[in-house]
């Protein structure tokens, strides 16, 4: 019998890519408008709101998908704010199974009332402290830098010196064509002398080149989307063949590089022309480090649950394939090896373990 999404909210579930910015309660943002006397909101009324964010979503650009963001960023602009948003976004991934996240924000994006980059940080993972608090979820956060700006060494800097208070990585977003990541390439050597972790978002508005140069010139860890790495895969007419790799396919596969899949954002993008199309069938066929992961869950109007469902529903995934794909991202989580270890011993294998049991009986 094909999976629920009842039944699929109850696996533990491991998040490496969703967007701080990109998931608040639209309840939320319509109080904080009002605190903040934030007057640009183009609805008054949190239905009204999440209407317009997953429609301004649906646009199948990247560039036109990010516009939304212009308003939630605008309400994230004080302590307070940072704090509650961080928290709910805790309690929301913990209330979806979700036992480990890691969680990315671009502190440069919240400087508009006077906190510096270090009082960003501080006051996004004290909210995630809150909110995790007597929950069974570890959410860590990843810093970004924005790949239109000038400011990705300083972000680096900033998050190697939050390392030890809760910050596992540093990540590029923004719009992709023309802002290659080997711009950032100081950054990234930084990053990597400091023997300390890397995403990129690459392979999601661009395609392979923006792939080779975030894994060969900037020294990626894993890759946030990645999703156009099916563009050096050579797939036959059913019936004529097996797929053919070309030589940064089989690179990208060979070094195990983990690939963060966001299905609905990807279609909404434009990466992937539906669920049922997504290259992630193909990639989980031939064996990639394939994630699952949400983006913006707010704009997106997703959870990593309704994520897994899609999937299920497309491609027929049951519960040993939704365990590969989360035991997949723990092993690429940036955590330290024995905590990974600890959680996938301890609460992933035993949890699916449980649900198969009950699911069988």
């Amino acid at each position: 019998m094909p999976l629920t999404i009842n039944e699929i909210r109850r696996a533990p579930k491991v998040l490496l890519h969703d967007h701080l910015d990109g998931g608040l309660r639209p309840q939320t943002i319509v109080q904080l408008a009002r605190q903040q006397g934030y007057g640009r909101l183009p609805a008054g009324d949190a239905a009204g709101l999440a209407e317009w964010m997953t429609a301004v979503a649906q646009r199948g650009k990247l560039e036109l998908y990010l516009e939304a963001f212009q308003h939630t960023v605008g309400v994230m602009q004080t302590r307070d704010a940072l704090i509650r948003v961080a928290a709910e976004c805790a309690e929301d991934l913990a209330a979806d199974g979700v036992v480990y996240a890691e969680v990315r924000f671009a502190p440069e994006l919240h400087l508009e009332r006077d906190l510096s980059l270090d009082q960003v940080v501080e006051a996004v993972l004290e909210g995630f402290r809150r909110g995790s608090a007597g929950q069974n979820i570890t959410v860590y956060a990843l810093l970004t830098a924005m790949r239109t700006a000038a400011r990705s060494l300083e972000i680096a800097e900033l998050a190697v010196r939050h390392r030890d208070a809760g910050v596992v990585g540093f990540d590029i977003a923004g719009a992709e064509a023309g802002n290659r990541p080997s711009r950032h390439l100081d950054a990234f050597q930084y990053v990597a002398r400091e023997n300390f972790h890397i995403t990129i978002h690459a392979g999601e508005g661009f395609g392979l080149p923006s792939i080779w140069e975030a894994v060969q010139w900037c020294g990626a860890d894993r890759l946030g989307h990645g999703v156009r790495i099916i563009d050096d895969i050579e797939v036959p007419d059913e019936g004529e063949g097996h797929p053919q790799l070309g030589r940064l396919a089989n690179y990208v596969r060979d070094r195990r590089i983990p690939l963060e899949l966001c299905p609905t954002s990807n279609v909404q993008t434009g990466a992937a022309a539906s669920i049922k199309e997504h290259p992630i069938g193909l990639l989980r066929e031939m064996q990639f480090r394939v994630t699952v992961n949400t983006d913006n869950r707010l704009m997106s109007g997703v959870s990593l649950s309704s994520e897994f469902h899609e999937l299920s529903e497309a491609f027929g995934y049951g519960w040993s394939d939704i365990e590969w794909l989360t035991i997949n991202a723990m092993k690429s989580a940036f955590a330290p090896f024995d905590e990974r270890l600890w959680i996938i011993n301890t609460v992933i294998k035993p949890g699916f373990a449980q649900l198969r049991a009950g699911h069988i009986a």
